[in-house]
């Protein structure tokens, strides 16, 4: 959701800071001291970056950037504080106030930030020049101090690996040369709330680290046991001191897609101890609750993700029309052609000026009318965002948690979707924001659309509604657009307090509540929308209610940061995995696959493995440009002729093969956003949820795109050991190359993927474990049986591996995979 309420565009940064400036009678203090400002937009997921910090030079501050295309943004510290959150216009900035859009023709920008105790100002303009030079952080030159080594994925340093249960005894190891003094490691609990608004650790332990005998090449080895007694994420770093100087050493700083803590964990850095531990880069250690258990289907999920007024009318009686229906105070307006864009208010495409108004009807019966489709293409669980009343068409704007939309059939329509999906072997997923409701609601009812009897009802305070206490009202406020609160500001999504009792029964405690309905009539489980905006215990009660209706439902968080604190078994089992989207797109763009895995790898340590293999891993969705935007391809007005030529095209569906191929050799749930099988493109939204280009409707869908993606899903489920293999960090990375093991029993999988513009060769030293299990191979019978990828661009026959004894050689062609499984099977299908 929200994707939806931000614009994200094309940006390239380099961090430019000044060096500070020498003081003069004309310098003065920033207003706001020693706190840091950051520029928090679109280009860097609204996150405070490094590379984004304002710098202040005596009188302001200053940023350099190379900025391109249309970007939204706010200046604001790490906290979003009250008093340093500002927006507005840039001639004169406002605290709170909403966020800057402007659209850059690419380049170097000096950004000057003015700020008084009065008023703040932001001066943007092209750079021609010479950057200033570079600040430079505060060196280690002690060769000892830089000697220091510390990687949570290593078992020398850190065991056992990964996420743990509570009372496990953890033992961790900081080596180096002689002369280290001493060494303390330092533990603490963390608190996150919100979006990551706040984010605090409390110091709970600080063990000394002792000399335990044990050497590396000459080098000390210091070491303490920490035992974690209760479910929560901990982190935790080694403080040093040598020749009396003081140190840190802590996690690296590399950033994590969406999230605000840097480091991605593995091999740590050394800094001199700073007073701030703010600046502290922790390691994080999950630790979660010993009884913590996923649905096993899960593993076994491949998802088919839906927006259902895009995917297909199935009932055109039930279409909305003009005249006819409404959305809040304004009229609705009907595409008359199924394939036709979805209308962007200003964009000159002849809309009106509402957003979320137009319709193509799309509805459940359409969805039954190709459960079959579905079926065929792989996937065995539909995830489809809102279904209940709501005036947009998202449908995020609840208007009746209780009823199935009008415009998308009845209650009815969704058990008969739900029965008919199961005889196919399909589960539904439904989605709903249980942190506000739509303006345009029988709760609200600020437009008058229905009965008396809402908290607002027609833009007036109504203390006497049943839902009075379902918001946070102020009848003090004299505006009424400023007697409630609306979600991050939205008013047409008033938030609900979802510490009211009442709120509260009627979301999931009643007998006859939303979280039951929908279960009882065939849900397979939940999907939360916004889930860091609810309050924990909410999810806590939330999901005990859940599991006692349906014990083997799966609960699914929209999160877009690193999920852990929703992973210690008493919130959710699964969330929409866009670190995994980012690393993935990036990786089949060309990104440099040792950085990039680093992302995964983060993952695979923090999280639980049971969530680790219930993870929604997606591509595109309705919040995201979708992936063959990403990879360069789009035919929306303002597009390029080379972003729409045919090689445009052709190169973005040989990227996206690739990261489908990583989506179904992974473990986890892939994710297939509609239309993406059938090479649907488009950017921000609205265009990333443009109709399915049926057949019949007119439209072109790419067949053999749609083959490859069968073939993948096939080659998944034919294969148990990518379904539920465990996973090891990887055999082989270079920046074009990753090569994974899976180990399911005897079963061995080897994945291998190339990005790169040209096939490589690699060789690869395999685990001694898989050395000895083809080693026992019987005579005659293949030691490895390769499973084929649709995505070589010539079939050859001669074999693209080697194996030599312990190193396998790999024939990668350029943008491809391969699979390899040891354990030849008599009725294995043919890929």
């Amino acid at each position: 959701m929200r994707g939806a309420l931000m614009l994200l565009a094309a940006l390239l940064a380099l961090p430019l800071i000044h060096s500070p400036a020498q003081a003069s009678s004309s310098c003065t203090p920033s207003p706001l001291g020693s706190r840091e400002l950051f520029l928090r937009g679109s280009f860097n997921n609204w996150s405070a970056s490094d590379a984004h910090q304002f710098v202040y030079v005596c009188d302001r501050y200053e940023l350099y950037l190379k900025l391109q295309g249309e970007q939204s943004f706010k200046i604001a510290d790490e906290d979003w504080s009250a008093d340093a959150d500002f927006g507005g216009q840039a001639r004169q900035l406002q605290l709170k106030g909403p966020s800057l859009n402007q659209r850059f023709k690419g380049g170097m920008h000096k950004l000057v930030l003015r700020l008084t105790d009065k008023s703040a100002s932001l001066a943007i303009q092209p750079f021609a020049g010479k950057p200033p030079q570079l600040r430079s952080a505060p060196s280690v030159t002690d060769p000892v101090a830089l000697s220091l080594r510390f990687d949570s994925r290593d078992l020398q340093h850190k065991a056992p690996f990964g996420a743990m249960t509570p009372g496990t005894p953890l033992r961790l190891s900081l080596s180096a040369l002689p002369g280290v003094q001493r060494a303390s490691l330092v533990v603490a609990k963390r608190r996150l709330e919100g979006n990551q608004e706040l984010l605090e650790y409390s110091e709970v332990q600080r063990l000394p680290l002792q000399k335990d005998g044990g050497t590396e090449a000459g080098r000390e080895r210091w070491s303490s046991t920490v035992v974690l007694a209760e479910p929560a994420i901990y982190g935790y770093h080694f403080e040093v001191e040598i020749a009396g100087k003081r140190y840190v050493f802590h996690n690296n700083r590399d950033p994590v897609f969406w999230t605000r803590e840097k480091g991605s964990m593995g091999a740590g850095s050394v800094d001199p101890l700073p007073e701030n531990p703010r600046q502290i880069r922790r390691y994080r250690q999950t630790v979660y609750a010993a009884d913590f258990k996923v649905p096993d289907w899960a593993r076994d999920i491949v998802y088919y993700s839906i927006f259902p007024e895009r995917f297909r009318n199935g009932d055109r009686s039930n279409d909305p029309q003009p005249g006819r229906e409404h959305y809040q105070n304004q009229g609705v307006e009907r595409h008359s052609r199924w394939l036709s864009k979805p209308y962007k208010p200003g964009s000159g495409d002849g809309s009106d000026g509402v957003y979320n108004n137009d319709f193509f009807g799309g509805d459940l019966a359409g969805i039954i009318d190709k459960l079959d489709y579905i079926r065929e293409l792989g996937a065995n669980t539909i995830y489809m965002t809102p279904v209940f009343r709501a005036a947009s068409n998202h449908k995020y704007d609840t208007g009746d948690y209780k009823q199935i939309d009008p415009a998308f059939g009845s209650n009815d329509d969704f058990k008969r979707l739900t029965l008919e999906a199961a005889k196919r072997g399909i589960r539904v997923i439904p989605d709903t924001s249980l942190n506000h409701v739509g303006s345009d609601s029988p709760y609200f009812n600020r437009f008058n659309n229905f009965k008396p009897g809402g908290a607002f009802d027609g833009g007036r305070l109504n203390p006497d509604s049943i839902y009075a206490s379902w918001f946070k009202l102020d009848p003090s406020q004299a505006k009424p657009e400023d007697q409630y609160q609306g979600w991050t500001g939205v008013k047409d999504l008033p938030e609900l307090d979802k510490n009211s009792p009442a709120f509260r029964d009627f979301a999931y405690r009643a007998p006859d509540s939303v979280t039951r309905q929908w279960l009882d009539f065939g849900a397979a489980g939940w999907r939360m929308d916004v889930a860091p905006w609810v309050p924990d215990d909410f999810w806590r009660e939330w999901r005990q209610v859940v599991k006692a209706t349906k014990p083997d439902a799966l609960t699914v968080a929209e999160t877009w940061f690193d999920a852990s604190k929703y992973f210690l078994g008493d919130m959710f089992d699964s969330t929409m995995n866009y670190i995994f989207r980012n690393a993935v797109l990036e990786y089949a763009a060309g990104g440099d696959a040792r950085k990039l895995y680093a992302q995964i790898e983060l993952m695979r340590e923090a999280y639980p493995p049971q969530a680790f293999y219930a993870l929604m891993n997606l591509l595109s969705s309705h919040d995201q440009a979708r992936a063959l935007h990403h990879f360069g391809y789009s035919d929306e007005p303002g597009a390029s002729a080379q972003q729409r030529s045919a090689q445009a095209l052709s190169l973005a569906k040989q990227r996206l093969r690739l990261a489908v191929f990583f989506q179904m050799v992974f473990p986890g749930a892939p994710t297939i956003y509609y239309g993406d099988e059938v090479g649907l493109g488009g950017g921000e939204d609205p265009y990333n949820r443009a109709p399915y280009p049926w057949a019949d409707e007119g439209g072109r869908p790419d067949q053999t795109l749609l083959a490859d993606f069968k073939r993948l899903t096939a080659l998944r489920h034919a294969e148990p050991v990518l379904r539920h293999g465990s996973l090891s960090a990887p055999l082989y990375l270079d920046a074009n190359i990753i090569v994974l093991a899976r180990q399911d029993g005897e079963t061995w999988a080897l994945t291998a993927m190339n990005n790169a513009a040209q096939s490589r060769r690699v060789r690869v030293n395999l685990p001694s474990a898989l050395v000895a299990r083809l080693q026992r191979a019987p005579s005659g019978q293949a030691a490895l049986r390769e499973t084929l990828a649709p995505l070589q661009a010539a079939k050859s026959k001669r074999p693209g591996y080697q194996l030599n004894g312990p190193v396998l050689e790999l024939i990668l062609p350029a943008r491809s995979g391969r699979v390899l499984i040891s354990e030849p099977r008599s009725a294995a299908p043919s890929h």
